[in-house]
């Protein structure tokens, strides 16, 4: 029996269609995953599902029974709950009146404290979460705030649960306490809508795949019936062979950017590398080695204390952003929502505002000029958002194409990624990694940070290991191998340096 019926639902929002005509079954007590690239509809369905949104056509059935819920309490009168992505909690009140929100029990008036922590102390007891109900929820980490989320939809006794995106925030042990955590909702007869892009986590928890795309639905099969390869052409309509890097082995130019001795307080020390016209070098590590405060370094961020940097074989001092990018220097940060963009602003706002002196004629910007550049972006990096869309309700991929789209107006001469496909589908990952190899094959100098092996090892020309801070050896893309890099990572191999 179908515990969830989306039949014909169809969302328009200004400029676009989010979901058109989707029609297909959620069968009750499955963990049923929802796929599809960054801007498929995926969020925007279950939003709907959970009361956030309305659609324009179309209805949703309920154990047989047709719903439609104003907001998202009467979702959860009906038994439907939503873990969201995008985290939105009170920061200044605490994490029991948090989970109360709504239901805060009350005596002549009054909150009765010792009930909040006790009902708090319950639903974080019931998925393992040992987190203190008083702690104010402005100090709590990402990966806490996601449990405290996932803690409040689960006592909500909700018979259909949508989880969207729901490991993004969250470390191996928390990730694997939340797939312990659905097996035991599944037992319960909790029926799952698992929103993801990540295909291990699919294949390991879901039981059926329902495949998005361009808002439109392509198939729905069982889990057992689409390897990786196969979902993949499912969700981004063409074989991933298509976005390979094919320039990464060519020979590579002039030297660009030279670092000698370069160290900053306690975070890295004599650091030195070169990187040439055309080239991709990765900087690998595990968290706290090192990579991102380079990264911040070399553009300004967080100035080196000691060291020297040349660009294009001069001298360089660069004591802020201004100065990289006087430098041509860009620099796609790790954070984007909080360092690489500005959310309420428009996606073409964003894109340009590096490069607004380009346009400006007598202290005035020329528009037709920058709406020029902003659509030949946009055509170039195949966004499917409005240039006068608001960046902040754009999805993870599209959000980082126009991070992307800020330096390739700028025309950089070296490129700094740091994490550039976090948080993104493969399907942006893909041309994501394309765009990096046309870069290069244009003659931009790319600096590569990722935290992922194979993105690392499939880019880069050559792979510079880093630990603790210092630089233990330098890897050549014909050597390099994940279990060899995990091991100078962790220190399994001598620090030894070519």
């Amino acid at each position: 029996m179908a515990a969830v019926s989306f039949s014909h639902i169809t969302k328009r929002f200004p400029g676009a269609i989010a979901l058109s005509n989707v029609s297909f079954e959620v069968r009750a007590g499955s963990c049923h995953a929802v796929c599809g690239e960054n801007g498929a509809g995926k969020s925007t369905l279950g939003k709907i599902l959970a009361g956030l949104q309305k659609p324009d056509d179309g209805e949703i059935l309920l154990d047989g029974r047709p719903v439609r819920f104003d907001d998202p309490r009467d979702a959860l009168a009906a038994g439907v709950a939503m873990v969201h992505q995008e985290l939105a909690f009170c920061e200044n009140m605490t994490v029991g009146e948090n989970l109360c929100l709504g239901q805060l029990p009350r005596r002549f008036g009054f909150v009765q404290r010792d009930m909040v922590r006790r009902r708090a102390v319950e639903l974080l007891a019931a998925i393992g979460a040992s987190i203190d109900p008083a702690r104010s929820m402005g100090t709590l980490t990402v990966a806490e705030q996601q449990l405290v989320q996932i803690a409040g939809a689960v006592g909500a006794a909700a018979k259909v649960i949508v989880f969207d995106e729901p490991t993004s925030s969250l470390g191996r042990d928390d990730a694997e306490r939340l797939f312990s955590l659905i097996g035991q909702l599944q037992a319960r007869g909790v029926t799952i809508i698992y929103v993801s892009h990540r295909m291990m986590e699919i294949h390991r928890l879901c039981d059926e795949i329902t495949v998005l795309r361009d808002g439109q639905h392509v198939a729905t099969r069982p889990a057992g019936e689409l390897d990786e390869a196969a979902l993949i052409q499912l969700m981004i309509g063409r074989r991933i062979e298509q976005y390979f890097p094919t320039y990464v082995g060519e020979e590579h130019g002039e030297e660009r950017l030279r670092v000698e001795g370069l160290a900053c307080l306690s975070s890295f020390a004599d650091v030195s590398f070169t990187l040439h016209s055309g080239e991709v070098l990765g900087l690998a590590g595990l968290i706290g080695a090192g990579r991102s405060e380079i990264a911040r370094s070399i553009f300004g961020l967080e100035p080196a204390t000691r060291g020297l940097v040349w660009v294009g074989g001069t001298r360089a001092e660069i004591r802020s952003a201004r100065d990289a990018v006087r430098l041509h220097i860009g620099f796609v940060p790790e954070d984007r929502k909080k360092q690489g963009l500005v959310l309420s602003m428009r996606t073409g706002e964003n894109s340009t505002l590096p490069t607004l002196p380009l346009f400006a004629r007598f202290g005035w910007i020329d528009k037709a000029k920058e709406i020029s550049v902003i659509r030949h972006l946009f055509e170039r990096l195949r966004m499917r958002a409005a240039p006068d869309a608001v960046t902040g309700g754009l999805s993870g991929g599209n959000q980082q194409k126009i991070v992307m789209a800020k330096w390739l107006a700028a025309d950089c001469d070296i490129l700094i990624l740091d994490e550039p496909t976090r948080g993104v589908d493969v399907g942006a990952k893909a041309e994501l990694h394309a765009w990096i190899d046309e870069l290069a094959s244009h003659g931009c100098a790319v600096l590569l940070i990722s935290s992922e092996l194979p993105e690392l090892i499939n880019l880069s020309t050559r792979i510079l290991v880093l630990r603790n801070g210092r630089m233990v050896r330098e890897v050549s893309r014909a050597d390099a191998t994940q279990d060899g890099l995990l091991r100078l990572m962790t220190g399994l191999e001598p620090a030894t340096t070519n």
